[in-house]
């Protein structure tokens, strides 16, 4: 400890007295490494900053002749510098600097490194997760267009939309968006698609963003999909939050995390639309785009749902990322003599030949089922 209270300054002082304890202690282990935590309690304790901050200059060419991997903590400067007393900064060969920042009462985390002598680095800011596994950055810069594309397909879950999709279903490593109102399905034709990849022995990510693990497995079986035996068998893993948890960009680590510790083939986002509480349609959007990128550099199937507006165009996702999306799938409700219907369209499906008529989307004990066109009388 260094208490100004118990320090008596008089005449010209340094640091030898600080180098030599460092040095005991680095023989004593035979450390590579040193931590300094932090350096303002020197300036707190000492009053001529002059000679503090040639010592400071002093103390870290010693560590370098001593070989150390030195990591030293400071704080930031009042009006935002990146050090308070303006020296730690230039006498380092890396820099990060951490921010904590509240954005609608969302706090997020973020790491910019601000410099690496002798090292290309990225120069973004990246959020930053702290849990139970320690400290996780993930650079979410986007990856450019220059992913592969796998061949093959994938079921849809739903024969007869499998069917519509010119008999094959979705294209491997494809983005799928299902659009509707509410209590059109689209939660249902999601865990369809689950099921159906885990039955095929694909490990499947699903996230939720309205209801509880218990709770999406309770419903589902209601129309035949039994979830919980995937769950068991570690081949079906469910994450639910709430979107106001955490902030946009700490989400998108976060499915980072998951995606890497879990592998999955198929990923499940449901709803899209609800990422909106955590930050405007523009950063959701961002973020999004983001996502895409990443799923896509993996390969990995992904289907995501998201809620229109009864009073909006039907076409229209309310989150902005339709033109990024590979297949679209439109859920409505339609009314003939007093009796409402479900129906099914595929506004679009890159790459493959597709059904333009609206079918018939029917619950029953077994599953979803598509069937032949409504007729709408005129």
């Amino acid at each position: 400890r260094i208490e100004r209270s118990e320090i008596e300054e008089t005449g010209d002082y340094d640091l030898e007295g600080l180098f030599v304890r460092i040095a005991h202690a680095v023989d004593s282990i035979g450390a590579k490494r040193v931590v300094l935590d932090t350096l303002e309690v020197l300036f707190a304790g000492l009053n001529d900053h002059a000679i503090l901050r040639a010592e400071l200059r002093r103390l870290f060419r010693w560590l370098k002749d001593r070989h150390l991997t030195a990591i030293v903590t400071a704080e930031r400067g009042p009006a935002g510098e990146l050090s308070r007393h303006g020296i730690e900064e230039y006498v380092s060969d890396c820099v990060i600097a951490l921010d904590h920042r509240v954005t609608q009462q969302i706090s997020t985390r973020r790491l910019r490194v601000v410099k690496y002598r002798g090292s290309h680095h990225g120069a973004n800011e990246y959020p930053f997760l702290i849990d139970e596994g320690g400290l996780a950055v993930f650079p979410i810069t986007s990856l450019g267009l220059d992913y592969a594309a796998p061949r093959g397909h994938v079921s849809s879950g739903i024969q007869g939309l499998d069917k519509a999709l010119d008999g094959r279903g979705f294209l491997r490593g494809s983005s799928v968006l299902v659009t509707g109102t509410a209590g059109t399905g689209k939660t249902s034709m999601a865990a369809g698609f689950a099921s159906s990849a885990c039955a095929r022995g694909q490990r499947c990510l699903y996230f939720s963003m309205e209801e509880s693990p218990d709770q999406i497995v309770r419903n589902m079986s209601s129309i035949g999909l039994a979830l919980e035996r995937w769950r068991r068998r570690g081949l079906l893993r469910i994450q639910s939050s709430r979107p106001t948890l955490y902030g946009l960009e700490t989400h998108l680590a976060a499915v980072y995390k998951a995606v890497n510790e879990f592998d999955p083939q198929v990923i499940v986002m449901d709803p899209l639309t609800n990422l909106d509480a955590a930050g405007s349609d523009r950063d959701a959007t961002a973020v999004l785009t983001r996502l895409l990128d990443f799923l896509k550099s993996r390969r990995i199937t992904s289907v995501f749902t998201s809620l229109v507006s009864s009073h909006a165009d039907p076409e229209h996702s309310e989150v902005g990322v339709s033109s990024w999306m590979d297949t679209w799938l439109l859920l409505r409700t339609l009314e003939t003599e007093g009796v409402r219907h479900r129906g099914i369209y595929i506004v679009k499906s890159r790459g493959m030949a597709h059904s333009d008529r609206i079918h018939a989307l029917r619950f029953t004990s077994r599953g979803l089922r598509v069937e032949d066109p409504i007729r709408v009388p005129t």
